[in-house]
């Protein structure tokens, strides 16, 4: 299973998100896991413009790494999503990646790959922004396997706590077992097609508009 994890912190590798993803990948690579980690500290991804050419063209015309980023993406099986939590939601660099991403939720572009939302916190709030990650990769196809949050209350000297390290290393296992199986956790169905049919209904709408979404439909979603 080839894995790309997201690190969206502006403490890079070095900060307490940075921590928990990597007990979440020591579970994940026993399994035969193969991750890659694309930090994103702020400035590799730009925010949105709102142009529409995505739609139109199927790339965004920004000259940065969200191109690359979103390849490197499509040609893996699961996807890690790790963000602190910035005043009860992800940080501006997960959001700027996530809001760029809009061509890619029209055609839920990543159908099928598994993924995983990790997220630490200075106090709570980190269950309601782990819940709007994995809500992300339902609107661009992915199934969800599962999230990890933690807060700097179940931190010691040297990092979280064993019992967090464990949730975390047990998550990264599940991930790559959920993908082995095929497996579609309680209301990911659901909640997949009712987006699915609510793009559907967007692109009979306004896909004329959006010549490369309409396309993609055509071909891959049975418009």
């Amino acid at each position: 299973m080839k894995i790309i994890s997201l690190l969206a912190s502006p403490h890079g590798l070095k900060g307490n998100t940075a921590g928990l993803l990597r007990d979440v990948h020591e579970g994940a690579e026993p399994e035969g896991a193969r991750i890659e980690t694309v930090v994103l500290k702020g400035g590799t991804v730009l925010p949105c413009l709102g142009c529409d050419a995505c739609h139109k063209k199927g790339f965004c015309v920004q000259k940065d790494e969200f191109e690359p980023i979103k390849k490197k993406i499509a040609e893996a099986d699961g996807l890690v999503l790790a963000s602190p939590n910035y005043i009860l939601n992800v940080s501006a660099q997960l959001k700027a990646f996530m809001d760029r991403c809009c061509g890619v939720v029209h055609c839920m572009q990543f159908w099928d790959k598994y993924g995983v939302s990790v997220v630490t916190s200075g106090g709570d709030g980190g269950e309601s922004v782990a819940g709007y990650m994995d809500y992300f990769l339902i609107t661009v196809g992915a199934v969800p396997a599962g999230s990890v949050w933690a807060s700097v209350s179940e931190m010691t000297g040297t990092g979280f706590k064993d019992d967090v390290r464990e949730k975390a290393r047990a998550l990264g296992k599940r991930l790559v077992e959920a993908w082995r199986a095929g497996e579609m956790p309680p209301g990911v169905e659901k909640r997949r097609n009712d987006f699915l049919e609510r793009m559907r209904a967007l692109m009979a709408w306004r896909g004329e508009e959006w010549p490369y979404e309409h396309r993609y439909w055509k071909e891959n979603r049975g418009l």
